[in-house]
């Protein structure tokens, strides 16, 4: 039985957003996705299929919980990388499954040595580097006390990458802090290699970096909200419209998720009447109106209330009034022979206009990551063409 609401994936979307991105970073590059956060509130499940078609092999995590949910969609088809969160009691999965982690202190290194000596196997290890983000990352000293430690357990681990991340690429007004972190980076790599440690794979992008700063492109870059169809922030699609030589200066990315819900109920309310919870909203004409079954426990913000936009049969439409648990109005006056069961797109396009996810980040004061990942899982997620 489905809900009031469903997203919509679009295979050609993605497909478009991947080709771009390879575009950029080269052939040689691995474009490992990230799929944390439910895959930007995409959908784990459906996303990783659809990126499986795109051509990806590789697939980056926060968490072993979600690790666990992007094996068993991918059915050992593609590589899969933790980036945060291991719980200790979650180290033999992931060594068992060949599941990749990152490590930013000792203690989690010689954890996952001993569960790989008990199981007689290898733990896949990418070493994170603290360059000026401080959050995690081995510092000088610790590197220091961390060669010996691989140095004596060769055969029980395998340093399948050296890693950091960037303290806010997306940002202009961080750019000397970025210019620093590479110079850390790059003093941290030539440091093991002096050691006799020559990590498989060197990696530093997320998607702001890789579009802003094409030098950080290594051996793998780590796309997020870019294959989704959203760019890291204005400043990053301004950048790329700044360097492009052609006269196509569009946005080359497409969105790979809409929102639809339907017309619930239709009603007329006249002049003077309030509309919805309290006093928020009073009817200055004779209105038509309508309730759609979504509210803020679908995702839908209440900080939207007099102030989202949907479409409904084509034509763009206002919510009135407070934004409910499990409702919305909608002020469809100007819709001639709206009825109930009506489409109505909370976020995509129709004929030329659109509701986008950034709209809704600029009426919220969210970002677009917080709004897509605050999608809850319930929702049915669909592929389409």
């Amino acid at each position: 039985m489905e809900g009031p609401s469903s997203l919509f994936l679009s295979f050609s979307a993605l497909q478009n957003n991947i080709n771009f991105v390879r575009s950029r970073v080269g052939k040689k590059v691995i474009i490992s996705s990230v799929v944390k956060g439910n895959a930007y509130g995409h959908g784990i499940k459906e996303f990783v299929q659809l990126a499986l078609k795109c051509g990806i092999k590789h697939f980056s995590v926060f968490s072993s919980d979600e690790a666990y949910e992007v094996v068993d969609a991918t059915n050992g088809e593609a590589q899969i990388m933790i980036m945060g969160e291991i719980p200790h009691e979650h180290l033999e999965w992931a060594i068992s499954n060949n599941v990749e982690f990152f490590v930013f202190e000792c203690t989690r290194v010689t954890e996952a040595i001993n569960e790989a000596k008990r199981l007689k196997s290898v733990a896949k290890i990418h070493i994170e580097v603290e360059t000026g983000l401080n959050r995690t990352g081995f510092n000088e000293s610790e590197i220091a006390k961390l060669i010996p430690i691989l140095h004596d357990n060769q055969e029980h681990i395998h340093v399948k990458g050296i890693c950091t991340h960037f303290a806010g690429a997306e940002s202009v007004a961080n750019h000397v802090r970025i210019q620093k972190q590479i110079k850390r980076f790059n003093k941290h790599y030539k440091y093991l290699l002096s050691k006799g440690i020559e990590p498989e794979l060197k990696h530093t992008a997320c998607s702001a970096a890789a579009m802003v700063y094409p030098k950080t492109c290594m051996d793998m870059v780590r796309i997020g909200i870019l294959q989704y169809g959203f760019w890291p922030s204005k400043e990053t699609f301004i950048d790329y419209v700044s360097k492009v030589k052609t006269p196509d200066r569009n946005d080359p990315l497409k969105r790979v998720i809409s929102w639809k819900s339907s017309v619930m109920s239709v009603k007329y309310v006249t002049t003077g009447e309030f509309i919805g919870y309290g006093t928020s909203f009073l009817a200055q004409q004779d209105m038509k109106i309508a309730a759609v079954p979504v509210g803020y426990s679908h995702g839908y913000s209440r900080v939207l209330s007099n102030l989202g936009r949907a479409l409904v049969n084509g034509i763009r439409v206002g919510v009135i009034g407070l934004v409910n648990m499990n409702m919305m109005m909608l002020d469809i006056t100007e819709v001639e022979e709206v009825e109930v069961g009506d489409e109505v797109i909370l976020i995509g396009g129709y004929n030329g206009l659109e509701i986008s996810v950034a709209s809704f980040g600029e009426l919220s004061n969210q970002l677009n990551y917080e709004l897509l990942t605050r999608l809850p899982q319930r929702i049915p997620r669909k592929i389409i063409e």
